[in-house]
């Protein structure tokens, strides 16, 4: 199984991909543009999409790319899974996660653990809007483009500070979802995930969710 630094990297990934912002804009202007994608975000029953993780190791001078699935269903429940080179699957359906690799399930109850729970706060807060009025977690600016609204997030609570430098997130104009993530880490890595073939509001089988 992976090591808890690892999970927590991962989960903070997934987290970054789902949500478009965790934190209280600077101005004027920056705070009209997060409202228009959190009200995008209430109103997504659904997402389902491919991604490409691309990882640059400093140390190595190399990437490592690795390619995956994720879908969504409002408001407690999430798939993310790599399928290539490697298979590794995380579900969250309410209180309950899934972590399956190889023959190894392991079933987590999010409010006996504090990692999970926290995850769990910040992904559904963001989604229902209540990031909005949420200072603790990121200090955010917003820059445009003209395809794409382009969010620098610098972290502020002490673990996150300790993994992630800043993190960018670039959200589609046209769909207001989360096209691609970079995290930049302390260490000099930097991962970026690109969301592909998104489709919002598609009827998802309840198997996709299931924890067994």
């Amino acid at each position: 199984m992976l090591s808890y630094c690892q999970m927590k990297k991962i989960l903070y990934i997934i987290l970054m991909c789902l949500t478009p912002v965790i934190a209280m804009a600077q101005n004027e202007g920056e705070q009209k543009i997060i409202q228009k994608i959190s009200k995008a975000a209430q109103s997504m029953a659904s997402m389902q999409c491919d991604f490409v993780q691309t990882k640059h190791m400093k140390l190595l001078n190399d990437n490592m790319v690795s390619y995956g699935k994720m879908y969504y269903q409002q408001s407690s429940k999430l798939r993310w899974e790599y399928t290539s080179p490697y298979t590794y699957t995380f579900i969250l359906n309410d209180s309950k996660v899934l972590l399956k690799k190889g023959n190894r399930n392991d079933v987590i109850d999010v409010n006996q653990n504090k990692m999970f729970k926290e995850i769990a706060r910040m992904m559904m807060n963001s989604v229902v809007g209540k990031c909005l009025t949420d200072k603790k977690d990121f200090k955010i600016s917003v820059a445009e483009t003209p395809e794409q609204y382009v969010a620098t997030l610098l972290p502020q609570k002490k673990d996150m500070k300790q993994m992630f430098s800043k993190i960018i997130l670039y959200v589609n104009k046209r769909q207001l979802t989360i096209a691609k993530v970079e995290m930049q880490e302390k260490k000099g890595d930097n991962t970026v995930i690109e969301l592909k073939n998104i489709q919002l509001n598609k009827n998802i089988n309840a198997s996709t969710f299931a924890i067994n």
